[in-house]
């Protein structure tokens, strides 16, 4: 019979000492780092150890003895339980040292490369509101907090629509109010909830795969134009019937929605890239502005979530690229051809590459409205696409921009840039662990020449960096 494991200890009175990955912050006992969420440094706290490994601990605060000076309420109802904005108790000013010390420690301690002085980190002007995209997962299994169980009250309506519980894939806690996008979301989302729960719209079941409402996504723009895309899964005979029920009631309801969208998503996931979306009212697309640029947004597109702050970034890359009018620039990880339009009046021509095929139609319709022709544009896996033979056919790049995902740039392409030698390389990352990677192995032809993160998830850890690098002579 196996003996029973010892209790996991509670440590009372421990002061937090530092931020750290994740958004978590750590603490040492007994000389073992532990990992503490929902925290700041300075903070007094008990801690209820959760997790136990061989060289660190997880921990829960589960009392606040003395608070930090640096504590500051947080923002949302929701903190503490919903885990996207875990830094909103950190004062702004001191969550960006936080980040721009994440960069320069993650570019050192794995990339290993030689660093010039990294710029001070370029904050969001906004901190509410800054996101022109959410998506929320409606579900038949709400999560209920620890209070809620406590109580004792048992609830008859166990549907949420809401966000997804770290280490909970089947369960999804309600959201009433999220402020990280304008408040019309918020209105959307609860009269979605409103109208299923008053018809009696079954949710999904993630584990059974059975339900009709399946999840929301809401886009809006700086043009004031709004999407909603709303998933079902379709079933009984009148499914489709009592969506589009759904739908004209939120057209009604939302005449601020100038693209309505479903989708009949069958698989066992909520991606819909290879899936049809129908177009229930309006347009099939919104519209972004950047300077005098129009860009085309669709519902499989992607575009920076934070629009004013991607403007900022956008305008790094093109500075530490340095155009003149003379340059043929490879744009990589396209999108829907921002930063190759965004700079294509500076350079010669651009050529974007870019995995999905309906965000490549975007880009090329997004140069023809903006009146730009020194731009071409393919979809398909880079590592399959930038080879030697397409380099050979479209000339070898003066300048190339590279916007990887969060996994960064497979190894075969970084050696087919190596091998291609442009005099420049702007590199934009959403994940500096992966971006240092990448650096160590461009650093045999190329050396670091500038360093600047930006900031564009505010009380989140996450933070974009953009580097510039030089072939080394």
């Amino acid at each position: 019979m196996a003996k029973n494991k010892k209790p996991l200890p509670l440590y009372e009175n421990v002061t937090i000492t530092d931020c750290a990955a994740e958004g978590k912050c750590i603490t040492r006992i007994d000389e073992k780092v532990v990992f503490v969420p929902f925290v700041v440094p300075g903070d007094v706290v008990d801690i209820q150890i959760r997790k136990k490994r061989k060289s660190y601990c997880e921990g829960e605060a589960v009392r606040l003895v003395k608070p930090s000076e640096l504590r500051q309420a947080p923002m949302c109802r929701h903190f503490g339980v919903c885990g996207g904005c875990k830094w909103q108790i950190l004062p702004y000013a001191e969550q960006l040292k936080m980040k721009e010390r994440q960069v320069i420690d993650q570019l050192t301690r794995i990339g290993k490369v030689a660093l010039p002085p990294v710029r001070p980190i370029l904050g969001s002007q906004k901190t509410e509101g800054y996101r022109n995209k959410m998506e929320f997962e409606c579900c038949n299994k709400r999560w209920l907090t620890r209070e809620e169980i406590e109580s004792g009250v048992e609830y008859a309506n166990m549907n949420a629509i809401g966000l997804h519980i770290t280490g909970a894939f089947d369960k999804v806690l309600p959201i009433e109010e999220c402020k990280l996008m304008d408040n019309l979301q918020n209105e959307i989302r609860n009269a979605i909830r409103d109208y299923a729960d008053a018809t009696g719209m079954p949710y999904f079941d993630i584990r059974q795969q059975k339900g009709l409402l399946r999840d929301i996504m809401i886009r809006n723009s700086n043009t004031g134009e709004w999407m909603v895309l709303v998933q079902f899964h379709f079933e009984q005979n009148d499914d489709k019937k009592r969506a589009e029920d759904m739908l004209s009631h939120l057209a009604e309801r939302f005449p601020q929605i100038t693209s309505l969208l479903y989708v009949d998503n069958q698989k066992c996931n909520d991606t819909f890239g290879d899936l049809e979306v129908v177009t229930f009212k309006g347009n099939d697309h919104i519209y972004e502005t950047m300077e005098d640029l129009r860009f085309k947004v669709g519902p499989k597109s992607f575009y920076q979530t934070n629009t004013d702050q991607a403007h900022v970034l956008y305008s790094v890359v093109r500075d530490m690229a340095a155009l003149t009018g003379h340059e043929l620039v490879y744009d990589l990880y396209t999108g829907t051809g921002t930063i190759a339009n965004f700079v294509a009046r500076k350079a010669r021509q651009v050529v974007g590459i870019e995995y999905v095929p309906e965000a490549i139609e975007d880009a090329k319709v997004n140069s023809q409205i903006n009146g730009i022709d020194n731009t071409l544009f393919y979809a398909g896996d880079m590592k399959d696409i930038l080879d030697d033979a397409f380099i050979s056919s479209h000339g070898r790049p003066d300048v190339l921009i590279t916007d990887p995902p969060r996994a960064g740039m497979h190894p075969d392409v970084v050696q087919t840039i190596l091998r291609a030698q442009p005099a420049r390389i702007v590199y934009v990352s959403c994940n500096p662990a992966t971006q240092a990677r990448d650096l160590a192995d461009l650093d045999a032809r190329y050396r670091i020449e500038a360093v600047q993160p930006v900031d564009m998830f505010p009380h989140t850890p996450h933070v974009e960096n953009v580097v510039l690098l030089s072939l080394r002579e």
